[in-house]
């Protein structure tokens, strides 16, 4: 290893060590008198829910069965559940992980309290068994060939199975012959043909509609999971804008990412309960890769990579999406470097005034079409028409799903209820000038009307910097 990359090495192992030495408690520095830098002028008058406690860094296995409980009595008729998507999988069992090409599967029987059946890929087989699972049954890998287990002293190579046909061939030894199973998918025509033939008098009907319902109303438990993950993003936007005020245009947007995300993992875990097994630590994601500076701001969709000085007069888009225990959201928040221009400032009073019309107007009982007519009102009235490329927000999905139904567009006309969450970037980009601004946050739907979960203000005090 040469002189260079040594030096290389070190320092960066101790910027990631004073990172950690710079990440403090989780309690809100809103109007702390402890509080430092930027954190001093988070505000402190949003009614935000109480977080989830310390030592509460997911959401319990016995949350996860009163909630598969809960999806059982929402379906009438129906004798037993077989989910399929991985966004339901996690969201309904808990276990957290991804299938890609190896397709699993896990099934609750109606008439059986807490029991879960898996099928699904050997490789998963020691993660899925040691958190929820009655039973897992397991072919050894994709494509799965027939009696073939290396695992088990079986390699030879063997005719390809169809896992579809795998897994009804399980399903029947549950006697489901002649029940009515609820998939959270469509089957396609060779699964009704394979379905035909192993499981002829099966009744298959897709709940995906019933999953999605249950996973748009957040839960207290889910809400104050949420309210944690935001405590941390206060702090991390609150060291984002400090580190840009320390080092100025001295730093590119790729370094200002890789510090905020540092930091991020950084603060969490010095909270999160961890011994590197599974089931703990999970859900846990500091996101940087979106953090963005001059003109790559004014794309809301850029696909260049990011790696541009700060600079005095341009625009500087801090990015990130937060997540504990799967929980939490986006947070952005967009900076303008003085000198400022004409330009720059109408954009950002407008984008600003289009965050607070969606705070007034998302209430339980509004519709999410009126919501969104009402922001593209005020953005046309303004001269913002050109600049104008998409909706004002999406739904809050948790863990991998993002963005979720309802949508607050023109052609969703869902009713708000209390619960519900949505993300606010009624974004405006102009590509001529070289600027974009489209901030973000979470907003829960209340019993009142709605609050963003962050304590990061929308105001020139906290957005407009000299450097």
């Amino acid at each position: 290893m040469t002189k260079d990359r040594r030096t290389f090495i070190k320092k960066m192992g101790l910027g990631i060590a004073a990172t950690g030495l710079a990440a403090k408690g989780l309690s809100s520095c809103a109007n702390d008198p402890m509080a430092q830098g930027s954190e001093k002028i988070l505000v402190s008058d949003r009614p935000h829910p109480e977080p989830a406690p310390l030592g509460y860094d997911r959401l319990p296995l016995e949350w996860y069965k009163s909630t598969v409980q809960r999806l059982k009595d929402r379906l009438d008729g129906i004798d037993g559940i077989l989910l399929e998507s991985d966004k339901n999988k996690v969201y309904f069992s808990g276990c957290f992980r991804g299938s890609g090409e190896r397709t699993t599967w896990v099934y609750f029987p109606s008439d059986e309290k807490d029991t879960a059946y898996w099928y699904g890929p050997g490789i998963d087989r020691d993660l899925i068994t040691s958190w929820w699972s009655t039973d897992f049954e397991y072919y050894f890998c994709y494509p799965h060939g027939k009696n073939a287990y290396p695992n088990r002293g079986t390699f030879n190579a063997a005719e390809t199975v169809d896992l579809f046909e795998w897994l009804l061939t399980g399903l029947k030894k549950k006697e489901v012959e002649g029940k009515t199973l609820g998939i959270d998918w469509t089957l396609t025509a060779d699964q009704i043909a394979a379905a035909k033939k192993v499981l002829p008098t099966t009744t298959f009907v897709n709940i995906a509609n019933e999953c999605l319902k249950m996973r748009i109303i957040k839960t207290n438990e889910e809400i104050a999971l949420c309210q944690r993950a935001y405590r941390y993003f206060d702090k991390i936007h609150a060291f984002s804008r400090d580190f840009v005020l320390e080092h100025g245009t001295n730093v590119t947007d790729f370094e200002i990412g890789q510090a905020l995300q540092a930091y991020g993992i950084q603060l969490m875990m010095r909270d999160v309960k961890y011994d590197g097994k599974p089931h703990s630590a999970v859900g846990i994601d500091s996101t940087s890769h979106y953090v963005r500076a001059g003109v790559s701001t004014a794309y809301p969709h850029p696909n260049q990579f990011f790696y541009n000085k700060v600079k005095k007069g341009e625009p500087l888009y801090i990015n990130t999406d937060i997540r504990l225990g799967g929980m939490g959201g986006e947070g952005y928040r967009n900076y303008l470097i003085a000198p400022y221009t004409d330009v720059q400032n109408k954009m950002w009073e407008i984008v600003a005034d289009t965050v607070q019309i969606m705070v007034d107007e998302c209430k339980p009982g509004a519709v999410c079409s009126e919501v969104a007519a009402k922001v593209h009102e005020h953005q046309v009235k303004n001269g913002m028409q050109e600049y104008i490329y998409h909706r004002p927000g999406h739904g809050t999905g948790m863990h991998i799903e993002g963005h979720q139904a309802p949508f607050l567009a023109l052609g969703d006309h869902t009713v708000i209820e209390e619960g519900m969450m949505f993300s606010v970037e009624p974004g405006l980009y102009d590509e001529k000038n070289g600027v974009g601004i489209n901030p973000s946050d979470n907003l829960l739907i209340t019993r009142e009307g709605s609050v963003l979960m962050s304590s990061v203000p929308f105001s020139k005090e906290w957005s407009y910097l000299t450097l």
